[in-house]
C-alpha cells in the first residue's frame, strides 16, 4: 500500500465514529478501503475511472464521495473534529480564489450563482474563505462566488466561533462596521486601515506578521490538485472535497 494513500490506524480510529451507520440494504464496501481511494483522487486530481483498484470500484468510490457530499457527512466530520479543541484566543481570517475549470464545472443546474461560481478579471472563479487559529488549521469554511467582497461573509464566518480574543485580517477587511461588531464581542481588531482612511487605527503590528500562517493554510490545501482547481459542477461536491481535504490535513 506504500504507492497509495492509506488510512493510518490512528486517523481511521478518530474518523470511523463519525461515519453514517443508516445502512438500508447490501452492506457498504470497506469504508476504509473507499475513503482512501476518495482522498487518493482528491489529492490526484485525476478521473474517477483512473483511480487504482486496490481501492475497489471506481463506481462505488465515486458514488460515495457524491452521495455523502450531498448529505452533508463529509462537512459534518470536519466540523466535528475541528470544533473538538476549546476555541482558539486567535483567529486569522482570509480568502483564497480558486479557478474554476470552465468544461468540467460548468452548466451546473440553477445557474453559476447558485453553485458558487462568479467572473472576475481573471475569469471564473470560486472564492474559499476560511477562518484559522494560530496553528494555521482551519475552523471555519466557506464557500461564495469569486467576486464576492471578503468583508460581505466576514460576519458570518466569525460568528461560527465563539469570540475570540483578537482576530487578525487583511486590509480587505477593513471595515467600520465590521471592527464596530467585533468590538462589542470583545475582539480586539488586529487590521491595518486603509491608506485613504481619514482615521489612522492602531494595530498590533507585531502580531500581524503572524499573519502568514492563514497564506500557508491555503498553500497546504492547494497541493490538493481537485482543490487548486474546481472540476466539480455542483457547490456541494466541492465543499465536501475541500472538508474533507481539510480534515486529513490538520484534524486526523
Amino acid at each position: 500500500m506504500s504507492d497509495f494513500f492509506w488510512f493510518s490506524d490512528a486517523q481511521w480510529e478518530r474518523i470511523e465514529p463519525l461515519l453514517p451507520t443508516d445502512v438500508r440494504g447490501k452492506p457498504r464496501v470497506d469504508d476504509r478501503r473507499v475513503l482512501s481511494g476518495i482522498v487518493h483522487a482528491l489529492r490526484c486530481g485525476g478521473r474517477w475511472a483512473d483511480c487504482a483498484d486496490v481501492y475497489g470500484p471506481k463506481k462505488t468510490l465515486y458514488n460515495r464521495f457524491v452521495r455523502w457530499s450531498e448529505r452533508g457527512i463529509w462537512e459534518d466530520i470536519f466540523s466535528a473534529l475541528a470544533g473538538a479543541d476549546d476555541a482558539p484566543d486567535r483567529l486569522f481570517i482570509d480568502s483564497s480564489c480558486i479557478k474554476v475549470h470552465h468544461r468540467c464545472a460548468g452548466g451546473g443546474k440553477g445557474g453559476p450563482l447558485a453553485h458558487g461560481i462568479g467572473r472576475t478579471k481573471g475569469g471564473r472563479n470560486t472564492k474559499l474563505h476560511a477562518v484559522c487559529d494560530t496553528k494555521g488549521r482551519p475552523h471555519v469554511l466557506l464557500l461564495t462566488p469569486g467576486n464576492v467582497h471578503d468583508c460581505k461573509v466576514a460576519r458570518l464566518c466569525i460568528e461560527a466561533l465563539p469570540p475570540a480574543a483578537e482576530l487578525v485580517a487583511d486590509k480587505g477587511y477593513d471595515s467600520q462596521a465590521l471592527r464596530e461588531w467585533l468590538n462589542e464581542r470583545g475582539t480586539q481588531a488586529v487590521i491595518p486601515p486603509r491608506k485613504n482612511r481619514k482615521i489612522q487605527y492602531e494595530y498590533d503590528k507585531a502580531t500581524y506578521k503572524q499573519r502568514n500562517v492563514i497564506e500557508r493554510m491555503f498553500c497546504r490545501l492547494k497541493d490538493w490538485r481537485r482543490i487548486a482547481t474546481r472540476f466539480d459542477r455542483n457547490i456541494r461536491n466541492f465543499m465536501g472535497a475541500i472538508a474533507l481535504a481539510a480534515t486529513v490535513i490538520w484534524w486526523l
